[in-house]
């Protein structure tokens, strides 16, 4: 049990220094937002968050990011232009019309658009890399074209869960209102507002929002260049329940205590790879645990005492590059409920809330961690933060000082590891932690151990995950953007 405590609260503070792992669901908040806009519309039944998106259902979405809405419906009233496909219902034919006429799509086949088959990923990144001004053949291929939406902010969380969604669709869809367009004269939400495509004064908040973040990453941007050198000092206070058997012996236990914890973390991160040491120091009471974590070359590597272990993780060069502070990355903010800013003495101080995404994003990234565990069997998790907020202190030169992150956390684990390790395990914790920055960008230097002892972790369910989604059918899209 002690490994096990000690793997997980590691894990909890790992969360905390990457500050999210992509891979999550319930991005309910981002389709709220743009819904407010009229971007994303849902039906009497809701948003539908965990439907697969149809290609009439990404049609719709493209027109409008296109500022075409009212243009298509208006030309499609008149007769000027037709849908040449039978399966497509009213609703959707002025859209689909419209982008056949501009050249932007085209059916399966003379007389289908295959209007109710799903969209893939891969297929709506190629819509919003259009909507942005770049174009297929000249910019990117239809086969690198997620690799290439990375580099601009467009990360779509079904490149981990091989799943496109509605719920994937309105994350990707706001990551894009955020990006630049091509020729870096504005972003894209901008550019829909001047045209008057949609209401200024309808879409503030979500202006407000993006240019704050994006003012925080265009600063971070030439400072820290994806690299970041820290010292970590935690506080925090839980109560934790265990209930089931160890060792075929039953386990009912309860107790609330507080601990303490410091420690490093190093990261280094490039478009191809993030690179990662920590170590960690826990004190509860007079018993305390170490533990150290690596990641390289897509590895992820545990120390604890004197057990090692090494698994691969899928998806991590993905990660990095969503991660990587390329100018104006709105790879994270569909995770954001809000953020803001404020001046104090010469320092600038951003505060970023936290909505249900992250925890939900927690479930999935603990989960892969806990696969490290030799003996790990079944472990399903749930889990809350509300509350949760990270905080980024600035010097008058754009350096980062201090970022600091105040987690209220609600978990459950179901686990199940063999030979009678089994039960449900519960916390609750308020974990406030403090980063104070020793260095960032080209000063950053990691030294890793020799990992050729580190033992192979069991086979688990996150090596068995396809990584990338399914492959979009290409044929429907046009290799030209309209003028």
């Amino acid at each position: 049990m002690k490994r096990f405590l000690t793997i997980l609260f590691a894990t909890l503070l790992l969360s905390a220094a990457l500050c999210v792992s992509v891979s999550a669901y319930s991005f309910d908040g981002a389709a709220e937002e743009l819904s407010a806009i009229g971007i994303f519309k849902g039906s009497a039944s809701g948003f539908q968050l965990d439907q697969a998106p149809t290609r009439s259902q990404a049609a719709i979405m493209l027109v409008r990011l296109y500022g075409a809405e009212e243009e298509a419906k208006a030309a499609y009233a008149a007769g000027n232009i037709k849908c040449p496909f039978a399966d497509v219902g009213e609703t959707a034919a002025p859209y689909v019309a419209w982008l056949v006429e501009k050249g932007v799509a085209n059916g399966v086949s003379a007389d289908s658009f295959g209007a109710a088959n799903p969209c893939t990923g891969k297929a709506y990144t190629i819509f919003l890399l259009r909507a942005l001004g770049y174009k297929d053949g000249e910019d990117f291929t239809t086969a690198n074209a997620q690799e290439f939406g990375l580099t601009r902010g467009l990360f779509s969380p079904s490149a981990l869960t091989g799943t496109f969604l509605r719920d994937d669709l309105a994350a990707l869809t706001y990551q894009a209102l955020a990006c630049d367009l091509k020729d870096g004269s504005t972003y894209l939400l901008d550019s829909l507002i001047k045209s008057g495509a949609i209401d200024a004064a309808a879409a503030k908040p979500v202006t407000d929002k993006i240019e704050t973040y994006r003012s925080l990453q265009s600063v971070t941007t030439e400072t820290m260049g994806g690299c970041l050198d820290t010292d970590i000092s935690m506080k925090a206070g839980f109560s934790y329940s265990m209930k089931g058997q160890s060792g075929g012996t039953p386990l009912d236990m309860a107790e609330s205590m507080e601990f303490t914890g410091s420690g490093n973390a190093k990261v280094r991160m490039t478009e191809e790879d993030m690179e990662m040491a920590m170590t960690l120091g826990l004190k509860m009471e007079d018993e305390t645990m170490d533990a150290e974590m690596w990641l390289k070359d897509g590895m992820v590597y545990v120390r604890s005492g004197e057990e090692t272990y090494k698994e691969e993780i899928p998806g991590l060069a993905e990660l990095s590059a969503s991660a990587m502070p390329v100018k104006a990355n709105a790879a994270l903010l569909p995770f954001l409920e809000s953020v803001t800013s404020k001046t104090s003495g010469t320092d600038t101080i951003y505060t970023l809330a936290l909505n249900d995404a992250l925890a939900n994003t927690a479930n999935d990234f603990i989960s892969k961690i806990f696969s490290f565990m030799a003996d790990a069997g079944q472990i399903s998790t749930a889990s809350s933060m509300d509350g949760s907020v990270f905080t980024y202190t600035l010097d008058k030169d754009g350096q980062l000082k201090n970022a600091s992150v105040s987690f209220n956390i609600g978990f459950t684990m179901d686990i199940n590891l063999g030979e009678g390790e089994q039960g449900t395990f519960k916390i609750s914790m308020k974990m406030d932690i403090d980063m104070d920055v020793k260095a960032t960008g080209k000063d950053v230097k990691i030294t890793f151990p020799d990992f050729s002892d580190f033992k192979e972790a069991s086979a688990s369910a996150a090596n068995e995950r396809v990584i990338g989604g399914a492959d979009g059918p290409t044929s429907i899209f046009a290799t030209a953007i309209p003028a």
